[in-house]
């Protein structure tokens, strides 16, 4: 009788904890069956998670269908969520993008023939930049970071840089060193330039924030902290490195490093000496703050000193770096400093007296540098291979496509390999060219070199939903245009001319920018008529449409290119009417591609200054965050600073904004030279001035949309 009661109990035990084991285990990925649910409604209920070992310390996925169903066994939820992308990808051909999704639901589940395992090479899949918090995300919502993190980790990422509400940080740390409420707020900038105060080129420039706006970017920290556990995304955050405003010295009794101006004119905050008691108090008080409001589960933190110049004269470069580590190693224990490979940074000096195993650089500029061979390693440190490939997030086709596969292959089978800790995608700005990410964030997971011409088959066909001879004929001829890997150093896309300050000569549109095309024009136009005459089998396909306005929008920026050379061949000859024969095409077009981006939201200042608008609540806000969205934009700086470097760094090819101030410019800059052709003395424009006119006058720009007929039609016409 008693052993009858025993081995039932202990049945009745081991159900139960089978039971517990495996609830336990499907409870483990209910955040990202809520993105399936989120994303793909019509998927999720097919979908079954199991949990899985990793192996040998790698993150691990295994895609199966098994009952009908499709089994995504995983070893943690960021594996999981990239099985699932991988599923949507390559089985139900489905897509997310920044430019666009094909999401729809399939009549039919795709199944997974066999078992596919997919094992990633690196601990790391690393996204965003500094940059790309500004030029892209300003004006974010939940909402809209909601939807960033979904897409992130469908598409495998687990490392993110995450400085969002470092405005209450820092506010309450200077209250608590004795500034007022003004005075804190004046060293905090506006929304749309927080990143350049983060990485120390600025102080209050846009500002000030109001309270709300900064409580609501604290709030909303909190929820992409939250959410990032959730999926298995680690955020890294904004640590402190020395960076104080210029007016703490008439605070306290401290020594400081005054780091002279950076470009455009702005004054830089100072550099706090780490030689002294005073470093460590605040940075104690820094550190606390950051606890108080994100909590003390952190583990990465952001923070370069000396970003983009500065001065480290008279400082012990080893020793800060230690007294930088040290503090924040002593406030968060086994954390680790995220650096910026960035121009000389980190210096070589600097990071001889950190703790390595402590320290990841993120090699930014990975098209165009090899600063990781270069410097052997970083002398042995930790690093992740990304790329830049957009500045300002101009528009532009662009993308050194193989290179960044050749570059990854070649960093992992090389004599520093094992300090290659994953990749990265690290953009200035986040809304555009798609395939650049799609394929950077995908080398995460892909131990074999990738030969990117086989690759892109596949990603047309999960791009646009099917596949489709004559687009795969079209993007073979782009890989060998825009998206080819030639030895040639540019920072960016390619520049549009119709975006430019009016002047005689112009070389680039903005400073460290290039107009020069490093490929062939002619060979390009054939793909887009190639890509353009399969619309009528992609009608009502987001991601065809869009990449379709953005690739005539190209085109017709390349062929402006060519009437602004016989403009200035006109001015040059002193030839009145050859010249106003080719300013009125130029004008024209820039008409006309105001109209075609019209037709696709991704390409309208409209909707980047909704998102501004919406960032405030009551009239005041509304106008900073707007003023903010609008200079940004255009001349990017101070006022009074019509010289500065910055202006059009951050300009856009947008339907909104060439209809209205571009249009205007050149159209000032066409009557002046007509002018001073037929003999005339006439005042230069002053540019400036429409410019900061433009910014603080009214308008939604409200865009005007053809019918796929008329669209067609002008397509049509501008493709011949």
């Amino acid at each position: 009788m008693n052993r009858f009661f025993f081995r039932t109990g202990a049945l009745t035990l081991i159900l139960f904890i089978c039971t517990a084991f495996n609830t336990l285990f499907a409870q483990t990925f209910d955040h990202i069956r809520a993105i399936a649910q989120r994303r793909v409604a019509w998927l999720a209920p097919s979908i079954v998670f199991r949990k899985i070992p990793e192996e040998n310390g790698k993150d691990v996925f295994e895609l199966l269908t098994k009952n009908n169903k499709i089994e995504i066994a995983a070893s943690g939820p960021n594996a999981a969520a990239e099985g699932l992308g991988w599923y949507l990808k390559y089985y139900c051909h489905r897509s997310m993008s920044h430019i666009g999704d094909h999401l729809e639901a399939i009549s039919t589940l795709p199944v997974v023939k066999g078992k596919v395992r997919i094992v990633s090479p690196y601990p790391y899949r690393y996204a965003l930049n500094y940059c790309t918090i500004s030029y892209s995300m300003s004006f974010y919502t939940w909402e809209d970071w909601e939807r960033e993190l979904d897409w992130m980790a469908l598409n495998g990422v687990n490392l993110v840089l995450a400085p969002v509400g470092m405005e209450a940080v820092w506010q309450k740390t200077l209250k608590k060193l004795g500034f007022t409420d003004q005075e804190a707020l004046a060293f905090i900038p506006g929304p749309a330039f927080g990143a350049w105060w983060l990485m120390g080129n600025m102080e209050g420039w846009g500002g000030p924030m109001s309270q709300h706006m900064i409580n609501g970017l604290a709030d909303l920290e909190k929820k992409i902290i939250s959410r990032m556990k959730e999926i298995g995304i680690q955020p890294v955050m904004h640590g402190f490195y020395g960076m104080v405003p210029t007016t703490l010295k008439s605070k306290m009794d401290i020594k400081v490093v005054a780091q002279g101006k950076w470009v455009g004119g702005f004054t830089r905050p100072d550099f706090l000496r780490t030689d002294q008691p005073a470093f460590k108090q605040i940075a104690d008080v820094y550190y606390s703050e950051m606890k108080k409001l994100y909590g003390a589960d952190l583990h990465y933190f952001g923070g370069d000193p000396f970003h983009e110049g500065g001065t480290a004269k008279g400082i012990d470069l080893k020793a800060s770096g230690k007294s930088i580590q040290d503090v924040m190693l002593g406030n968060y224990p086994g954390s680790t400093w995220v650096l910026q490979g960035w121009q000389s940074n980190p210096d070589t000096t600097m990071l001889s007296g950190l703790d390595k195993k402590k320290v990841l650089i993120i090699e930014l500029f990975g098209e165009n540098t090899n600063n990781w061979e270069k410097r052997k390693g970083y002398e042995g440190t930790q690093f992740i291979w990304s790329n830049v490939s957009n500045f300002g997030e101009k528009n532009g086709l662009y993308g050194k496509l193989q290179r960044f596969s050749d570059e990854v292959y070649r960093a992992k089978s090389g004599p520093y390999g094992n300090y290659l800790k994953g990749v990265g995608i690290i953009p200035e700005g986040i809304n555009n060219n798609p395939v650049t990410f799609d394929l950077m964030l995908e080398l995460g997971w892909h131990k074999d070199h990738i030969n990117v011409e086989d690759w892109i088959k596949t990603y047309v066909q999960y791009r646009y939903g099917k596949s489709n001879t004559v687009i795969e004929k079209a993007w073979a001829i782009l890989l060998k245009t825009v998206y080819s890997s030639p030895e040639i150093y540019q920072e960016g896309p390619s520049e549009s001319i119709f975006c430019a300050r009016p002047a005689i000569g112009i070389k680039t549109v903005s400073s460290w920018g290039t107009r020069k095309r490093n490929y062939d024009t002619s060979e390009f136009l054939e793909a887009v008529r190639l890509f353009a005459s399969a619309s009528k089998d992609f009608e009502g396909i987001e991601t065809y449409q869009a990449d379709r306005i953005d690739l005539v929008r190209q085109v017709q920026a390349n062929k402006g290119d060519q009437v602004y050379q016989s403009m200035m061949e006109a001015i040059k000859e002193k030839d009145l009417e050859k010249f106003r024969k080719n300013s009125a095409v130029f004008t024209g077009m820039i008409k006309q591609q105001d109209v075609l981006l019209s037709n696709s939201r991704f390409f309208t200042l409209n909707r980047w200054l909704k998102q501004a608008e919406r960032f405030g609540t009551n009239a005041e806000d509304k106008a900073i965050a707007l003023k903010n969205s609008k200079a940004q934009i255009t001349y990017w700086g101070p006022d009074t600073n019509a010289r500065t470097d910055l202006h059009e760094y951050a300009h856009k090819e947008w339907a909104g904004l060439l209809g209205s101030l571009y249009l205007a410019r050149w159209k000032a800059f066409e009557q002046e030279q007509l002018e001073k052709l037929a003999g005339n003395t006439v005042q230069k424009p002053d540019y400036f001035k429409m410019e900061t006119s433009w910014v603080n006058a009214a308008g939604r720009y409200e865009p005007e949309k053809l019918t796929e007929t008329q669209l067609r039609l002008l397509i049509d016409g501008l493709l011949k």
